[in-house]
This record gives C-alpha cells, sequence and structure tokens, in this order.
C-alpha cells in the first residue's frame, strides 16, 4: 500500500482540497491519502509559520513520525506546498518515493513576472484592501480557479473556513518570505510528476515547462484549468497520475 501526502499552498488548508482525496483513492484504490497541515494555517492556525520552505518541511516530517505513518511517502503538492515536497524530498531522499507538484514555481528557474504574473497584482490590491470574508474568497476564487460550476456554493464554504480558522496576516507574509526565498535543487530530488495548467492566472505555465526541462522530468498541462488544478478537474490530476505510474506514455510528457 502505497501512501500519499497531501499538501497545499499559501494561507490555504487541508479542507480545501474538498473531495479531491476521494477522486485520488478512486484511481488508486490500494493507497493511504493524508491531507497535512503547514503551520499557520487550518487546525495549526495558532503556530507562526516558518520563513524557511525546509522548515515546513521538517514539520510535515515530524507530524508524520507524531502519527506512526512510516517513509516511504509519495507527495502530491500544490504550489508552495510543492516547494516544501520538493524541500523535503531533496532533504530526505530515501523518504520520499515520488512527487507530483502541480502549478509551482522555483525562484532560480523563472523570473518574478512568471512566478507571479502582472495581472494578479490588481487582484492581490484588491485582496489587501477588502475586508469582508466573502469578498476576499471571492477575489481569490476569480485568481486561482476557472471552476466550472456554480461559484456561490464553493465561495460559501471557503468564507466558511475562513471564518473557522483565519490566516493571520503576519503568517501570510512570513510564508510569501519562505516562497520568495526558495532555492530549489538543480537535480530532480525524487521521481516527479509536473502538472500544471493553461488557464492559470496566477502563476505561468511556463514556469513548470522551465522545470521540467531543467529535471528532464514528465510534464502534462491541462488545456483550461486555472491555479487550482485538484479543484477544477480533480478527475483530470487523478488520471494523469495514475497513468504515470504506470508508465503509460511516459515519453510524451518530456517537454
Amino acid at each position: 500500500m502505497s501512501t500519499w501526502i497531501l499538501l497545499r499552498g499559501l494561507t490555504r488548508e487541508k479542507r480545501h482540497w474538498l473531495g479531491f482525496p476521494q477522486v485520488l483513492l478512486e484511481k488508486l484504490p490500494e493507497a493511504r491519502v493524508i491531507e497535512l497541515e503547514l503551520p499557520g494555517n487550518g487546525e495549526l492556525n495558532r503556530m507562526t509559520s516558518p520563513t524557511a520552505i525546509a522548515a515546513m518541511a521538517a514539520h510535515c516530517r515530524a507530524e508524520l513520525a507524531r502519527l506512526g505513518v512510516p517513509p516511504p511517502y509519495h507527495l502530491l503538492a500544490l504550489s508552495m506546498g510543492a516547494m516544501v515536497a520538493t524541500a523535503w524530498a531533496a532533504g530526505h531522499p530515501d523518504e520520499v518515493a515520488a512527487c507530483v507538484l502541480v502549478n509551482t514555481s522555483f525562484g532560480a528557474f523563472s523570473p518574478v513576472h512568471r512566478r507571479f504574473r502582472p495581472r494578479a497584482w490588481g487582484a492581490l490590491l484588491r485582496f489587501l484592501f477588502t475586508r469582508s470574508a466573502r469578498g476576499r474568497e471571492t477575489i481569490i476564487f476569480q485568481l486561482t480557479s476557472r471552476f466550472a460550476g456554480p461559484p456561490e456554493p464553493l465561495i460559501d464554504a471557503w468564507v466558511a473556513i475562513r471564518r473557522s480558522r483565519p490566516v493571520s496576516p503576519w503568517n501570510a507574509i512570513r510564508q510569501l518570505q519562505a516562497a520568495a526565498r526558495f532555492r530549489a535543487p538543480l537535480e530532480p530530488p525524487a521521481k516527479t510528476l509536473l502538472l500544471a495548467s493553461a488557464g492559470d492566472r496566477l502563476v505561468d505555465p511556463r514556469c513548470s515547462k522551465e522545470i521540467a526541462h531543467r529535471w528532464h522530468c514528465a510534464l502534462r498541462i491541462h488545456p483550461t484549468a486555472g491555479h487550482d488544478l485538484p479543484l477544477d478537474d480533480g478527475a483530470w490530476v487523478a488520471r494523469e497520475v495514475h497513468a504515470w505510474l504506470a508508465g503509460l506514455g511516459c515519453s510524451d510528457y518530456i517537454p
């Protein structure tokens, strides 16, 4: 039985996965799926977020040890969470069997205007000057998702999450610092699949292409989804992971 660890990104928590863990299990029925929180988010919102990605990885390792979950682990991680997965695999390659990195970017590989698209800065400014939880979550939805269904129930769920476990502005800043400072290894630290979204309004998919080019690893690009790819098309993510693990068409993934 393989153990899959799910990690989300900046200021988001495990409840933001919604139904994706079950979708993944439908394709990997023998797997065990564990969703971890990063310090400062979700159940850990009262903790101080580290300003180093490696420290976030260390926290995840300690939490799994506390839970009695032994390696090896398969890491599936989104955005900043993918940086945590990369640091984890680089520091402890014996623990990580494989990584699936979704819509991420690395500072040494891509310029800042691709890591954070210029048009996203306006949304960030609106977010900073918006006080209501619904207003903020609506901005996040517009920036990160191309969800095909009606947005209101989803935004309602996100508002409830924000109100029940708010992330402090200070922790958000510290997480941004950690992401900006992170430098990935020049070689892939584990067997890696990169997933990216052509419709990502936040991170340019060329960031994933650059990682795949430098690491010579597998890459698949969703033609329409936004930054939160597991939300927009979790079934596609699960299918691509299953196909990759089975070794189907891997030569087609190399850019």
